[in-house]
């Protein structure tokens, strides 16, 4: 790896020729380093009277998992997409094993469902309420696929029923998560409008979390919603590159550097980093796969990673979807 060449003193001939090799040589076998891994030596441990929390939208439990981090207890989540039952159901176990023993229970209906039954069974007036509607006809990659993004009746009734959880549930907090684009839509403006109805403070604007201690490209809206009392967005801090968080942001990931297979470079990627050798002193580098009928762009470590867009596995391999739309294969 050019990393360890540069700590061994390798000239830049040496990473050179070392790059040219990396074409040819076979990958090497791939260590097993999450072998009887037990993800629940790092649980937080809540206080029975931690804060509780509901969530809509809940998507695999990001959101869960950052509330357990910061002391809130998720107690509800809703998640159910009627066009994908099976996924929904391996979504809905997969939460099950993260955040059951937090007494957190998945609602596999669709959030407008739930509104039509008047959120029965949720507790009322909870500490927090967090929603991520669907952002697929307001995201950049969308309208930059399929033309102009048109906000459709789902979304609407979507917005609706978020509207309806504020106005029923009554919770001290409200935030909400979305694409940029979605600021601009009639589903925001009847969330809002809810919000100032029932004598909310609002706060919202479109941050870039590279800012905020996530090492990717991505611009989202934050909202921040109170009643009684006011909560300011969090301050920006130093922006995070993806080999910062690597090395010091994620120790618990650092360690599997050295584990990986070395770089098989498809050969317009050696030509970018051959052109970046030749006037610059070697470090780590991330290469675009693609790049049409120029050279892949490359980022340094001090910069943010492209964002992931999702990631698709059936049976195997897995496919990720870039920044571009692409699909990208991750070798095993």
């Amino acid at each position: 790896m050019i990393r360890t060449l540069q700590q061994q003193r390798a000239t830049k001939e040496d990473i050179i020729a070392f790059i040219k090799k990396a074409k040819t040589k076979k990958p090497s076998r791939k260590s097993d380093v999450c072998k009887n891994f037990d993800n629940t030596k790092l649980k937080p441990v809540l206080p029975d009277d931690a804060p509780i929390a509901v969530v809509l939208f809940a998507g695999g439990g990001g959101i869960e998992a950052g509330m357990v981090q910061a002391g809130i207890r998720p107690v509800i989540a809703v998640e159910f997409d009627p066009s994908k039952p099976e996924l929904s159901r391996a979504i809905a176990l997969n939460h099950h094993r993260n955040f059951s023993e937090y007494g957190c229970r998945v609602v596999q209906l669709t959030v407008q469902e739930v509104a039509r039954l008047r959120f029965l069974g949720f507790p009322r007036r909870p500490d927090y309420l967090h929603a991520s509607p669907v952002c697929a006809n307001f995201s950049q990659a969308h309208t930059a696929k399929a033309g102009k993004g048109i906000e459709t009746a789902d979304d609407l009734t979507a917005a609706i029923a978020i509207a309806e959880a504020i106005r029923q549930l009554q919770p001290r907090v409200f935030t909400l998560e979305n694409v940029s684009r979605y600021q601009n839509s009639q589903s925001f403006s009847i969330i809002l409008s809810a919000l100032e109805q029932e004598g909310y403070s609002v706060n919202y604007s479109v941050v870039s979390m590279d800012k905020f201690g996530l090492p990717q490209a991505r611009r989202r809206l934050v909202l921040i919603a109170s009643r009684g009392f006011r909560v300011a967005l969090p301050w920006e801090t130093t922006p995070c590159g993806w080999y910062e968080a690597f090395t010091k942001c994620a120790e618990g990931i650092a360690h599997l550097l050295p584990t990986m297979s070395d770089s098989q470079l498809l050969l317009k990627q050696q030509q970018a980093l051959e052109k970046f050798l030749a006037g610059n002193v070697p470090t780590p580098l991330l290469i675009e796969r693609v790049g049409g009928r120029k050279l892949p762009k490359y980022k340094p470590g001090s910069h943010p990673a492209n964002t992931i867009l999702r990631c698709l596995r059936r049976a195997a391999p897995t496919h990720f979807t870039d920044h571009k739309g692409c699909n990208r294969m991750a070798l095993s």
